[in-house]
Protein backbone atom coordinates (compact mmCIF):
# COMPACT_ATOMS: atom_id res chain seq x y z
CA UNK A 1 0.00 0.00 0.00
CA UNK A 2 2.84 2.49 0.80
CA UNK A 3 4.74 1.82 -2.61
CA UNK A 4 1.16 2.50 -4.20
CA UNK A 5 0.78 5.99 -2.09
CA UNK A 6 4.56 7.19 -3.28
CA UNK A 7 4.43 5.64 -6.86
CA UNK A 8 1.01 8.05 -7.17
CA UNK A 9 1.96 10.85 -5.17
CA UNK A 10 5.43 12.08 -5.19
CA UNK A 11 7.47 14.65 -3.10
CA UNK A 12 9.37 17.41 -4.63
CA UNK A 13 11.88 20.13 -4.05
CA UNK A 14 12.01 23.01 -5.97
CA UNK A 15 14.68 26.09 -6.11
CA UNK A 16 12.22 28.48 -8.20
CA UNK A 17 15.07 30.76 -9.31
CA UNK A 18 15.38 34.41 -10.65
CA UNK A 19 17.72 32.67 -13.65
CA UNK A 20 17.27 28.97 -13.18
CA UNK A 21 14.18 26.72 -12.02
CA UNK A 22 15.60 23.37 -10.90
CA UNK A 23 13.27 20.80 -9.60
CA UNK A 24 14.32 17.60 -6.93
CA UNK A 25 12.00 14.76 -7.30
CA UNK A 26 12.13 12.39 -4.48
CA UNK A 27 13.35 8.78 -5.78
CA UNK A 28 14.73 9.87 -8.83
CA UNK A 29 16.99 13.21 -7.78
CA UNK A 30 17.10 16.14 -10.14
CA UNK A 31 14.91 15.53 -12.66
CA UNK A 32 14.73 19.75 -14.16
CA UNK A 33 17.45 22.02 -14.40
CA UNK A 34 16.23 24.97 -17.15
CA UNK A 35 15.87 28.52 -17.48
CA UNK A 36 12.84 30.82 -15.71
CA UNK A 37 11.89 31.76 -18.85
CA UNK A 38 9.00 31.61 -21.53
CA UNK A 39 8.18 32.61 -24.81
CA UNK A 40 4.76 33.74 -25.25
CA UNK A 41 2.49 34.29 -28.79
CA UNK A 42 0.23 37.46 -27.56
CA UNK A 43 -1.63 36.93 -31.09
CA UNK A 44 -2.59 33.56 -30.34
CA UNK A 45 -2.07 33.71 -25.97
CA UNK A 46 -0.27 30.52 -26.30
CA UNK A 47 3.42 29.85 -24.66
CA UNK A 48 5.49 28.86 -27.53
CA UNK A 49 8.76 27.68 -25.83
CA UNK A 50 9.43 27.11 -21.80
CA UNK A 51 13.15 26.94 -19.79
CA UNK A 52 16.34 26.68 -22.44
CA UNK A 53 14.31 26.81 -25.84
CA UNK A 54 13.22 30.00 -24.57
CA UNK A 55 16.62 31.43 -23.43
CA UNK A 56 17.58 30.97 -26.99
CA UNK A 57 14.71 33.38 -27.95
CA UNK A 58 15.68 36.49 -25.78
CA UNK A 59 16.51 39.53 -28.01
CA UNK A 60 15.32 37.42 -31.93
CA UNK A 61 11.85 37.43 -31.50
CA UNK A 62 9.05 39.50 -33.82
CA UNK A 63 7.05 42.21 -32.01
CA UNK A 64 4.23 39.52 -30.92
CA UNK A 65 6.14 37.17 -29.58
CA UNK A 66 7.68 38.25 -25.93
CA UNK A 67 10.61 36.53 -23.91
CA UNK A 68 9.47 36.52 -19.99
CA UNK A 69 11.18 36.50 -17.22
CA UNK A 70 8.58 35.98 -14.35
CA UNK A 71 10.65 36.16 -11.39
CA UNK A 72 12.77 39.47 -10.69
CA UNK A 73 15.13 39.91 -7.76
CA UNK A 74 13.65 36.39 -6.45
CA UNK A 75 10.09 37.50 -6.38
CA UNK A 76 7.43 36.48 -8.62
CA UNK A 77 6.69 39.62 -10.53
CA UNK A 78 4.13 37.55 -13.04
CA UNK A 79 2.31 35.38 -11.11
CA UNK A 80 0.19 33.75 -13.91
CA UNK A 81 3.50 32.79 -16.43
CA UNK A 82 5.39 31.83 -13.18
CA UNK A 83 2.88 29.19 -12.88
CA UNK A 84 2.78 28.07 -16.19
CA UNK A 85 6.63 27.46 -16.32
CA UNK A 86 6.07 25.33 -12.98
CA UNK A 87 2.92 23.22 -14.41
CA UNK A 88 4.59 23.03 -18.00
CA UNK A 89 8.19 21.49 -16.21
CA UNK A 90 5.92 19.18 -13.93
CA UNK A 91 4.06 17.88 -16.37
CA UNK A 92 7.19 17.10 -17.98
CA UNK A 93 7.77 14.58 -14.88
CA UNK A 94 4.59 12.99 -15.72
CA UNK A 95 5.59 11.47 -19.02
CA UNK A 96 5.56 7.85 -18.45
CA UNK A 97 3.65 7.81 -15.17
CA UNK A 98 -0.20 8.09 -14.90
CA UNK A 99 -2.21 10.83 -15.79
CA UNK A 100 -3.76 10.88 -11.92
CA UNK A 101 0.10 11.18 -10.51
CA UNK A 102 0.01 14.15 -8.08
CA UNK A 103 2.48 15.63 -6.19
CA UNK A 104 1.77 15.32 -2.39
CA UNK A 105 3.96 17.38 -0.81
CA UNK A 106 6.57 20.45 -2.62
CA UNK A 107 9.27 22.09 -0.43
CA UNK A 108 9.94 25.60 -2.30
CA UNK A 109 13.19 27.58 -1.24
CA UNK A 110 12.66 31.46 -1.48
CA UNK A 111 14.74 34.83 -0.07
CA UNK A 112 15.35 35.59 3.44
CA UNK A 113 12.91 38.84 2.88
CA UNK A 114 9.99 37.71 1.51
CA UNK A 115 6.77 39.47 2.68
CA UNK A 116 3.62 37.36 3.41
CA UNK A 117 2.07 38.53 -0.14
CA UNK A 118 5.10 37.15 -1.73
CA UNK A 119 5.22 34.24 0.41
CA UNK A 120 2.02 33.51 -0.58
CA UNK A 121 2.19 34.03 -4.55
CA UNK A 122 4.77 31.45 -4.32
CA UNK A 123 2.89 29.10 -2.35
CA UNK A 124 -0.55 29.45 -4.68
CA UNK A 125 1.57 29.21 -7.79
CA UNK A 126 3.09 25.43 -6.44
CA UNK A 127 -0.29 24.72 -5.82
CA UNK A 128 -1.86 25.39 -8.69
CA UNK A 129 0.47 23.95 -10.15
CA UNK A 130 0.07 20.66 -9.17
CA UNK A 131 1.10 20.40 -5.67
CA UNK A 132 -0.92 19.21 -2.47
CA UNK A 133 0.85 20.85 0.29
CA UNK A 134 3.46 23.32 0.09
CA UNK A 135 6.40 24.29 2.78
CA UNK A 136 9.18 26.92 1.95
CA UNK A 137 12.62 26.97 3.29
CA UNK A 138 14.91 29.85 3.34
CA UNK A 139 17.52 29.38 0.49
CA UNK A 140 20.53 30.00 2.59
CA UNK A 141 19.09 27.38 5.01
CA UNK A 142 18.72 25.13 1.96
CA UNK A 143 22.24 25.83 0.30
CA UNK A 144 24.05 25.04 3.56
CA UNK A 145 21.99 21.99 3.73
CA UNK A 146 23.20 21.03 0.11
CA UNK A 147 26.76 21.81 0.99
CA UNK A 148 26.92 19.48 4.13
CA UNK A 149 27.27 21.94 7.52
CA UNK A 150 26.54 21.21 10.26
CA UNK A 151 23.34 23.59 10.46
CA UNK A 152 22.13 21.67 13.63
CA UNK A 153 25.02 22.28 15.57
CA UNK A 154 25.70 24.75 17.58
CA UNK A 155 28.18 26.81 15.66
CA UNK A 156 28.32 29.36 12.63
CA UNK A 157 27.67 28.33 9.23
CA UNK A 158 27.94 31.24 6.92
CA UNK A 159 26.57 31.28 3.70
CA UNK A 160 27.01 33.20 0.50
CA UNK A 161 24.64 32.46 -2.07
CA UNK A 162 24.97 34.28 -5.37
CA UNK A 163 22.21 33.79 -7.59
CA UNK A 164 20.64 35.37 -10.94
CA UNK A 165 18.78 37.96 -9.07
CA UNK A 166 19.16 38.27 -5.12
CA UNK A 167 22.68 37.66 -3.28
CA UNK A 168 21.44 36.30 0.05
CA UNK A 169 24.07 36.38 3.20
CA UNK A 170 23.05 34.46 6.08
CA UNK A 171 24.55 32.91 9.62
CA UNK A 172 23.04 29.69 10.44
CA UNK A 173 23.40 27.82 13.77
CA UNK A 174 20.98 25.34 15.74
CA UNK A 175 18.87 24.61 13.13
CA UNK A 176 17.46 28.57 12.20
CA UNK A 177 18.82 31.82 10.46
CA UNK A 178 20.68 34.03 13.07
CA UNK A 179 21.76 37.34 10.90
CA UNK A 180 20.66 37.28 7.49
CA UNK A 181 20.75 40.01 4.56
CA UNK A 182 19.04 39.62 1.54
CA UNK A 183 20.86 42.12 -2.02
CA UNK A 184 18.98 42.66 -4.78
CA UNK A 185 22.39 42.68 -6.28
CA UNK A 186 23.51 39.20 -8.49
CA UNK A 187 24.50 37.75 -11.71
CA UNK A 188 21.76 39.77 -13.80
CA UNK A 189 23.13 43.33 -11.92
CA UNK A 190 26.42 42.17 -13.47
CA UNK A 191 24.97 41.74 -16.90
CA UNK A 192 23.55 44.75 -16.30
CA UNK A 193 27.02 46.76 -15.36
CA UNK A 194 28.80 45.14 -18.66
CA UNK A 195 25.87 46.24 -20.85
CA UNK A 196 25.97 49.76 -19.74
CA UNK A 197 30.42 49.67 -19.44
CA UNK A 198 30.36 48.38 -23.53
CA UNK A 199 27.45 51.79 -24.10
CA UNK A 200 29.91 53.69 -22.48
CA UNK A 201 33.08 53.27 -23.83
CA UNK A 202 32.28 51.58 -26.67
CA UNK A 203 29.42 53.42 -27.80
CA UNK A 204 28.23 49.88 -28.57
CA UNK A 205 24.76 48.20 -27.78
CA UNK A 206 24.23 45.18 -26.29
CA UNK A 207 21.97 42.47 -25.38
CA UNK A 208 21.67 40.50 -22.18
CA UNK A 209 22.77 37.23 -23.44
CA UNK A 210 26.34 38.51 -25.28
CA UNK A 211 26.86 39.92 -21.26
CA UNK A 212 26.13 36.49 -19.85
CA UNK A 213 29.05 35.40 -22.31
CA UNK A 214 30.97 38.04 -21.38
CA UNK A 215 30.92 37.81 -17.85
CA UNK A 216 31.41 33.52 -18.26
CA UNK A 217 34.24 34.07 -20.40
CA UNK A 218 36.61 37.17 -18.70
CA UNK A 219 34.79 37.79 -15.65
CA UNK A 220 36.63 38.26 -12.62
CA UNK A 221 36.71 39.60 -9.23
CA UNK A 222 40.45 40.34 -8.78
CA UNK A 223 43.11 40.76 -11.30
CA UNK A 224 44.53 37.82 -13.40
CA UNK A 225 47.82 36.59 -14.50
CA UNK A 226 46.47 35.39 -17.84
CA UNK A 227 44.90 38.31 -20.34
CA UNK A 228 41.68 37.14 -21.95
CA UNK A 229 39.76 38.72 -24.42
CA UNK A 230 36.75 38.22 -25.63
CA UNK A 231 34.81 39.31 -29.46
CA UNK A 232 31.42 41.04 -28.78
CA UNK A 233 29.29 42.26 -31.26
CA UNK A 234 26.01 44.61 -31.21
CA UNK A 235 25.07 47.72 -32.57
CA UNK A 236 27.00 50.44 -32.98
CA UNK A 237 25.18 53.72 -31.60
CA UNK A 238 26.53 56.39 -34.32
CA UNK A 239 26.04 54.43 -37.21
CA UNK A 240 23.09 51.91 -36.15
CA UNK A 241 25.24 49.37 -37.99
CA UNK A 242 26.74 46.18 -36.48
CA UNK A 243 30.21 46.22 -34.94
CA UNK A 244 32.23 44.21 -33.21
CA UNK A 245 34.94 45.12 -30.55
CA UNK A 246 36.93 43.24 -28.30
CA UNK A 247 36.36 43.30 -24.74
CA UNK A 248 39.23 42.45 -22.22
CA UNK A 249 38.97 40.94 -18.45
CA UNK A 250 40.09 44.01 -17.29
CA UNK A 251 37.30 46.00 -18.68
CA UNK A 252 34.50 43.48 -17.39
CA UNK A 253 36.40 43.62 -13.94
CA UNK A 254 35.99 47.22 -14.12
CA UNK A 255 32.24 46.96 -14.96
CA UNK A 256 31.42 44.74 -12.01
CA UNK A 257 33.80 46.28 -9.40
CA UNK A 258 30.72 48.44 -7.83
CA UNK A 259 28.54 45.70 -7.72
CA UNK A 260 30.88 43.05 -6.08
CA UNK A 261 31.47 46.04 -3.56
CA UNK A 262 28.24 46.01 -2.56
CA UNK A 263 28.07 42.67 -1.95
CA UNK A 264 31.84 42.50 0.02
CA UNK A 265 29.71 45.42 2.46
CA UNK A 266 26.89 43.19 3.27
CA UNK A 267 29.48 40.36 4.05
CA UNK A 268 31.10 42.83 6.86
CA UNK A 269 27.62 43.86 7.79
CA UNK A 270 26.45 40.38 8.52
CA UNK A 271 29.54 39.69 10.43
CA UNK A 272 29.74 42.41 12.28
CA UNK A 273 25.68 41.80 13.69
CA UNK A 274 26.35 38.28 14.36
CA UNK A 275 27.40 37.19 17.97
CA UNK A 276 30.99 37.30 19.60
CA UNK A 277 31.20 33.49 19.88
CA UNK A 278 29.89 32.50 16.49
CA UNK A 279 31.80 35.07 14.81
CA UNK A 280 34.79 33.04 16.76
CA UNK A 281 33.65 29.71 14.81
CA UNK A 282 33.87 31.52 11.32
CA UNK A 283 37.59 31.07 11.59
CA UNK A 284 37.00 27.80 11.78
CA UNK A 285 33.91 26.63 9.76
CA UNK A 286 34.85 29.34 7.05
CA UNK A 287 32.43 31.38 4.29
CA UNK A 288 31.00 28.75 2.23
CA UNK A 289 29.41 30.17 -1.81
CA UNK A 290 27.18 28.62 -3.54
CA UNK A 291 24.95 30.03 -6.61
CA UNK A 292 26.21 30.88 -10.19
CA UNK A 293 27.77 33.81 -9.00
CA UNK A 294 30.27 31.69 -7.24
CA UNK A 295 31.79 30.62 -10.34
CA UNK A 296 33.19 34.23 -10.65
CA UNK A 297 36.80 33.85 -11.37
CA UNK A 298 38.55 34.70 -7.57
CA UNK A 299 35.36 35.24 -6.26
CA UNK A 300 36.38 33.75 -2.83
CA UNK A 301 40.05 34.53 -3.06
CA UNK A 302 38.38 38.20 -2.39
CA UNK A 303 36.28 37.56 0.42
CA UNK A 304 39.08 35.81 1.97
CA UNK A 305 41.92 38.47 1.43
CA UNK A 306 38.95 41.19 2.80
CA UNK A 307 37.54 39.24 5.77
CA UNK A 308 40.47 37.18 6.80
CA UNK A 309 38.45 34.05 6.74
CA UNK A 310 39.16 31.00 5.00
CA UNK A 311 36.72 30.96 1.76
CA UNK A 312 35.17 27.94 -0.54
CA UNK A 313 33.20 27.16 -2.91
CA UNK A 314 30.85 24.44 -2.32
CA UNK A 315 30.80 21.46 -4.83
CA UNK A 316 28.54 22.40 -7.84
CA UNK A 317 27.37 25.65 -6.19
CA UNK A 318 24.54 25.85 -8.84
CA UNK A 319 22.87 22.77 -7.42
CA UNK A 320 23.51 23.53 -4.06
CA UNK A 321 20.10 25.05 -2.96
CA UNK A 322 18.42 22.05 -4.88
CA UNK A 323 20.50 19.00 -3.19
CA UNK A 324 19.43 20.69 0.13
CA UNK A 325 16.15 20.54 -0.70
CA UNK A 326 16.03 17.19 -2.01
CA UNK A 327 17.77 16.05 1.53
CA UNK A 328 14.46 17.94 3.35
CA UNK A 329 12.26 15.87 0.49
CA UNK A 330 14.34 12.71 1.23
CA UNK A 331 14.00 12.64 4.86
CA UNK A 332 10.81 15.47 5.85
CA UNK A 333 10.34 14.66 9.06
CA UNK A 334 14.06 14.37 10.77
CA UNK A 335 14.38 18.36 8.82
CA UNK A 336 10.82 19.77 9.37
CA UNK A 337 11.81 22.31 12.03
CA UNK A 338 13.71 23.94 8.84
CA UNK A 339 10.24 24.69 7.21
CA UNK A 340 8.52 27.99 7.89
CA UNK A 341 10.00 29.05 10.95
CA UNK A 342 7.97 31.36 12.89
CA UNK A 343 10.90 32.99 14.74
CA UNK A 344 12.28 35.79 12.75
CA UNK A 345 15.77 36.11 11.92
CA UNK A 346 17.94 39.57 12.19
CA UNK A 347 17.17 40.96 8.82
CA UNK A 348 19.35 43.77 7.68
CA UNK A 349 17.23 46.15 5.69
CA UNK A 350 18.39 48.02 2.47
Amino acid sequence: MARFFDFFFKDIGVDLGTANSLIYLRGRGLVVNEPSVAAVNHKTNQILAVGEEAKKMLGRTPAHISVIRPLVNGVISDFEMTQEILKHFLRRLRRGRSSFAAYRRGVLAIPNNLTEVERKSVEDAAMNAGCGKVYLVEEPVAAALGAGLPIDMPTASLIVDIGGGTTDIAVISMGGTVVARTLKIAGDKLNDDIIRLVRDEFKLVIGEPTAEFAKVTAGSAVPLDERIEVPIRGRDMGSGLPREVILKNGHVRMAINKSMRAIMDSIFEVIEATPPELVGDMLKQGIHLCGGGALLRGVDAMIEKEVGVPTAVTDDPLTCVVRGLGTIVDDFERHRELLDNPLKPLVINL
